[in-house]
């Protein structure tokens, strides 16, 4: 499992981008561009991870600015 480490900038605040792409993501017909905009967002992320993310899959802590989860990603 890896875990992966989410950081703010000044532009982006990613603990409320991630809460209001985990709202989001619960309704299908909204699911396809949350993950496109958040994998696009944290390029270095795969997919996947993103999804498990997103679909609550796996939990996900807010350390300060930066939100850190862990996720199984096939290689």
């Amino acid at each position: 499992m890896t875990t992966y480490r989410l950081g703010s900038s000044p532009a982006v605040h990613t603990p409320g981008v991630i809460a209001w792409a985990i709202n989001a993501y619960s309704f299908e017909e909204d699911r396809q561009r949350m993950l496109q905009t958040v994998s696009a967002t944290f390029a270095d992320v795969p997919a996947a991870a993103i999804e498990q993310l997103l679909s609550k899959a796996v939990p996900y802590k807010v350390e300060g600015e930066t939100v850190v989860f862990s996720a199984e990603v096939p290689a």
